[in-house]
């Protein structure tokens, strides 16, 4: 499970049923690579998963991204803790 804060001015960033955003909610992203890229290995998920944070300008660390690319690769559950400040 990961853990990120968001200020409640940029949780349009994170998820996809925001209104507004000025980006592609990184939500929206990781759903996309989750339907795609399962079963694919753990080093070509990241470098996706690593735009996305990015173009959404989320500060997810190199571990997060690594978690959750492994869930991507397995089909596993991933569950992120959103705190919004």
């Amino acid at each position: 499970m990961g853990e990120i804060n968001v200020s409640s001015r940029d949780l349009g960033r994170l998820l996809a049923d925001s209104t507004g955003a000025l980006v592609r909610p990184y939500q929206e992203a990781f759903a996309e690579l989750a339907d795609t890229c399962r079963g694919m290995p753990v080093s070509e998920i990241l470098p996706l998963l690593r735009r996305a944070a990015d173009e959404a300008l989320l500060g997810f660390t190199g571990a997060d991204l690594r978690e959750q690319a492994e869930a991507i690769r397995s089909g596993a559950r991933y569950v992120l803790r959103v705190r919004v400040t």
